[in-house]
């Protein structure tokens, strides 16, 4: 069977090109040559095609807005993986299990922007390490076997940005503080004190709010919470979709349905509306009985934002870590040295010891 898999052919020798971090162009690592990548007209660059979430929800999208993708899904973790262009890899790189390059394709929502590599893999490997670093109890071996390990996976992520405009009507009770005086006798001795009361009093309104890109991971992959602590994220570097930056990249299908990233997204927005009704109430404590909220203007993304990823076995134990390709924020698993701990943990009861021994 014939390998169609997107490639980007060097006009000067015919290898594979390859997008470099932090640039406009691809470059080719046999001579190279660079080719631009072509800039996307002002006004669609200025305007990402936001799509109409109910037409999305419905399945109803537009052809132009859906694409066939081949992808190869990992045996063990259930990744969506799409290897682009000179990329050859055949292990998957979140969990490192053995995959075969895919030959099914799905039709899919294809993405409307993406955000391409600001670090290079030696950037993002100096973070990394650094980050190592900074860890207290964090294996000294670990660390080095990091910076001079295996190369980094540079992996675009799916996302989902959801964008809506609420208007909130709710029904609660505002708390005021204040305090009484009181007369108390203990051990025979007449003593006054303040007590604090709260004084309650019904309330009701109205908040409004528009929210803007409220991303949601599409992954099942990588620990939400990583890549939720890998933010913020400036969005307004998204650039209008074009492939060319995948080059000699990995990109991940998205695992998590518009549908269900979608509650998602309207979980993080109604956590958003309390707040906004818990300031409006004011007060010293706010009780809300109910919350009603109309959704108007929602529409969606399918966005792609860079990471670099790195899986580390050391001492038996596996770790895996990651950098957010736009700003080399980090996160990982936290690893401990049982040396450290045990060296911290003699330290500070010599220093009890000696406390104890000048306050004889």
């Amino acid at each position: 069977m014939p390998d169609d898999r997107k490639h980007w052919p060097c006009n000067s020798c015919g290898a594979d090109l390859r997008y470099e971090p932090g640039a406009t162009d691809l470059v080719c690592d046999h001579c190279g040559a660079r080719q631009d990548i072509p800039a996307a007209p002002a006004a669609r660059a200025r305007h990402l095609n936001e799509i109409d979430l109910a037409l999305g929800l419905a399945d109803d999208l537009p052809a132009a807005q859906m694409e066939n993708v081949r992808i190869t899904p990992c045996p063990s973790c259930g990744a969506q993986v799409e290897f682009q262009g000179a990329t050859h890899a055949t292990e998957c790189p979140f969990c490192a299990t053995p995959v075969s390059i895919g030959t099914g394709e799905e039709r899919r929502i294809k993405p409307q922007a993406v955000m391409p590599f600001v670090l290079n893999e030696g950037q993002a490997r100096e973070a990394m390490t650094k980050w190592l670093g900074s860890l207290w109890f964090a294996p000294n071996g670990l660390q080095e076997y990091a910076r001079k390990g295996r190369a980094l996976n540079g992996l675009y992520v799916p996302f989902w940005t959801f964008d809506a405009a609420t208007r909130s009507h709710y029904a609660g009770a505002r708390g005021d503080h204040y305090y009484e005086t009181r007369t108390v006798t203990r051990n025979g001795k007449t003593e006054t004190e303040q007590v604090r009361r709260t004084r309650w009093s019904s309330r009701s309104g109205w908040v409004a709010r528009r929210f803007d890109d409220v991303l949601i991971l599409a992954s099942n992959s990588l620990p939400r919470n990583y890549t939720d602590n890998l933010q913020p994220w400036d969005l307004s570097a998204l650039q209008p979709w074009r492939d060319d930056y995948l080059a000699g990249f990995t990109a991940e299908g998205y695992t998590v349905t518009l549908a269900d990233g979608h509650a998602m997204g309207r979980g993080v927005m109604e956590g958003v509306i309390v707040q906004d009704v818990r300031a409006d109430i004011g007060g010293d404590e706010q009780r809300i009985d109910r919350i009603e909220t109309d959704w108007k203007d929602e529409t969606f993304k399918h966005v792609l934002l860079p990471i670099w990823m790195a899986a580390y076995k050391y001492n038996g134990k596996s770790y895996r870590f990651v950098v957010n390709g736009q700003t080399g924020k980090v996160q990982g698993e936290r690893p401990y040295s049982a040396w450290k701990i045990a060296f911290a943990i003699l330290l500070a009861l010599i220093a009890a010891g000696i406390v104890a021994y000048l306050n004889r």
